[in-house]
């Protein structure tokens, strides 16, 4: 039942990507970013993370492209406030003039709420999120839900060596003075495997639905992420 339910996830990322691209629309682009995160705790309570991304076009506008967009540096404190509940706060800064002068560099604050639960095989999690988006023009602010599972596919437990699935589904909104509100949905689906106890790798794909109730982007992701814990 587990695997029929991944397959079928993977399948509706997959046509969303499909049915996106085949209608050749100036509104359809895709990308690439891969990111490392470095993950260590100072408690049993507080942990941080420090992490890099960067954002490359592929395909946009009907055209194949390959230009570096944006290249992102961030960091969260996280604080438990139960076995398994967490509070966290985050900053990011990314460098979009860099790469184009027309584009505007970002300042971002993030507040986080996760809960986790694992009744059986399959890990559980919510998270909701509030963003403070800052640019020289305006701020933009950013509401996110997200409901993610995990589980592993080599067992009942993840051991070194062996893959495992992650599944989110999550709901934006975006809001701002003189600004419209813009809903957005992203489906993602990614492997990753434990190459070592403090060492995972991951690949997977993300499809980004924007404005959906306006005139709506299709965005496609390829992701690749390395982490570390110290």
């Amino acid at each position: 039942m587990i695997m029929s339910f991944i397959n079928n996830y993977i399948l509706l990322i997959g046509l969303l990507f499909f049915s996106a691209f085949i209608r050749g629309q100036d509104n359809f682009a895709a990308f690439i970013e891969p990111r490392i995160a470095v993950n260590y705790n100072l408690s049993k309570l507080y942990s941080h993370n420090w992490f890099l991304a960067n954002r490359s076009t592929m395909y946009e506008s009907t055209e194949l492209k390959f230009n570096a967009l944006q290249f992102d540096i961030g960091h969260f404190s996280n604080f438990k406030i139960g076995g398994n509940q967490s509070l966290s706060l985050g900053i990011l800064y990314r460098y979009s003039e860099l790469f184009d002068e027309e584009k505007i560099n970002e300042f971002r604050i993030t507040e986080q709420y996760n809960i986790i639960y694992r009744p059986n095989l399959v890990r559980y999690g919510h998270r909701i999120r509030a963003e403070q988006r800052i640019t020289s023009l305006q701020t933009i602010h950013r509401f996110r839900y997200r409901f993610t599972l995990d589980l592993p596919l080599e067992g009942q437990n993840l051991d070194v060596g062996e893959c495992y699935f992650i599944g989110n589904l999550e709901t934006l909104l975006n809001v701002g003075k003189d600004l419209e509100p813009i809903y957005g949905q992203r489906f993602t689906a990614s492997f990753g495997w434990l190459l070592s106890s403090k060492t995972k790798l991951q690949f997977g794909m993300e499809y980004r639905l924007l404005n959906f109730t306006g005139t709506a982007q299709h965005i496609a992701l390829l992701l690749s992420s390395l982490n570390f814990s110290l």
